[in-house]
């Protein structure tokens, strides 16, 4: 990611909507709990469906729900049961920003993530077969 150059709003929120075009998960990631922050060594990792997480801001704060859906165009993420009822009766699914999350448990069925949590980027060639 790219050194942020000006402390302009209008320039730091072009560079946002650049960059979430581009490197969507650079944005959505999110800060582990400090149980895996000491089990992986990493302070923050890309959200995905799957992961369980906890709201730390706004008026679901507390609840622990697990990740149904990742919007990274607008940064939001949609958990299980965090509903609001709409005037005809139906529940939709509210967005929670990333920025307001914590993960608790990650989703680790996936290999590729699985080893880039473990062993960090420069593992991912090997496993790639693109040499050492």
């Amino acid at each position: 990611m790219r050194r942020l150059l000006s402390s302009k709003p209008e320039k730091q929120r072009k560079f946002r909507a650049v960059l979430a075009s581009t490197q969507p998960s650079k944005l959505m990631a999110v800060h582990l709990s400090k149980e895996l922050r000491q089990k992986y060594g990493r302070r923050s990792f890309p959200i995905r469906s799957g992961d369980t997480v906890k709201v730390l801001r706004g008026e679901y704060k507390g609840i622990t729900a697990k990740v149904l859906r990742v919007n990274r165009r607008r940064q939001f993420v949609y958990l299980e049961n965090v509903t609001k009822k709409k005037a005809d009766g139906t529940n939709v699914n509210v967005p929670i920003h990333a920025s307001n999350l914590m993960i608790i448990s990650l989703d680790l069925t996936d290999e590729y993530r699985k080893k880039l949590l473990e062993e960090g980027r420069s593992s991912l060639r090997v496993w790639k077969g693109e040499g050492g």
